[in-house]
């Protein structure tokens, strides 16, 4: 493996566990309203969160920046086009960030409940814009003979992207219940693992539909076959999810949804693979893994710094975890 594809499937793992991450916390973010019934159940929602949602969301600096680092045509191209919603994405975790920090520091429940309408904003608008950026990513965009974007806004909200953000937000929300109900105790815990039982059959459905309209389109080559692969064990994961949800296994469910979200965003990749940014115009004006990739100077230098410091994030991140993996709820 040469180090542009090396560098490409180290992108695609990051992304792919940005997705599973801060998708179950975007889920929970999104239950706040709706889901909980009263202050209390929104507290236990949001401290099920609480020690992990920032350490979360270190996996998309780390995903921008291995971007930005090892495929800075594609970096550039595709930011460009998706200033205007990568700006609303930035401004709605902003938001969310200090929801979650101020949402306590007022005693009136209608100082509350703005900053809880901060964090469900935060939450599904995020979900939902990411899934159709990497959609668009997948079906690639009008770019000229110099790799500029040469299109518009609706050139970026296409069906096939708009069913991509659907897919996310779905994905979010089922990954959430499911972290919820291996999280809490009590009534909370058995609303969500209801919720998730209700939720999973929509969302096989949802996502099975969206990873073959990927595969009948958008693979070619090659990538057929490996896109159909992982796109098939997503939906046994997630079917695997949904059974095991009905037995009271919420810690098998959630392992499952979150093999399934990765899968979803590996057979992305998969059917992306080798383009990273593929051109509805024509297909000399794409960018692929060797056209947009950096040296190979600075792709070894970036290997030989990411293999001693990849296993120690993980570490660490593993280990925060495992210390807060007790259940939360009222005491008594």
């Amino acid at each position: 493996m040469d180090l542009a594809t090396l560098w490409f499937v180290l992108v695609a793992v990051l992304w792919a566990g940005y997705l599973t991450l801060e998708g179950f916390d975007f889920g929970v973010g999104m239950l706040t309203r709706g889901f909980a019934r009263d202050e209390t159940e929104r507290r236990i929602l949001i401290n099920t969160i609480g020690p992990v949602w920032d350490g979360n969301e270190v996996w998309l600096i780390t995903a921008v920046g291995a971007t930005f680092a090892a495929f800075p045509e594609w970096y550039a191209t595709a930011w460009s086009a998706y200033y205007l919603p990568l700006v609303l994405i930035l401004l709605a975790l902003i938001g969310r960030g200090l929801a979650f920090e101020y949402r306590g520091k007022g005693d009136t429940p209608r100082w509350r409940r703005r900053w809880d309408l901060v964090i469900f904003a935060g939450s599904l608008v995020p979900a939902f814009s990411w899934g159709v950026l990497l959609a668009g990513f997948t079906r690639g965009l009008p770019l000229g003979a110099g790799h500029d974007f040469a299109g518009g806004f609706a050139d970026l909200v296409v069906p096939y992207t708009l069913l991509g953000g659907v897919v996310t937000v779905a994905l979010s929300l089922l990954h959430g219940a499911h972290y919820v109900a291996l999280k809490t105790v009590g009534d909370v815990r058995t609303r969500a693992r209801v919720l998730a039982a209700r939720l999973g059959g929509p969302v096989v459905v949802v996502v099975a539909g969206f990873l073959a309209w990927t595969v009948a389109a958008y693979a070619e080559g090659r990538a057929v076959a490996w896109t159909a692969a992982i796109a098939a064990g997503a939906v046994v994961a997630l079917c695997t999810g949904v059974a095991a949800t009905r037995r009271g296994r919420e810690g098998w469910a959630f392992t499952a949804t979150f093999t399934g979200v990765v899968a979803v965003a590996a057979a992305l990749f998969a059917a992306l693979y080798p383009d990273v940014l593929p051109s509805t115009l024509a297909d000399a004006n794409g960018l692929t893994i060797t056209n947009a990739s950096s040296s190979d100077y600075t792709l070894t230098v970036m290997t030989w710094v990411a293999v001693p410091v990849v296993p120690l994030v993980l570490a660490y991140q593993g280990w925060v975890y495992w210390t807060f993996r007790r259940r939360i709820g009222l005491p008594g």
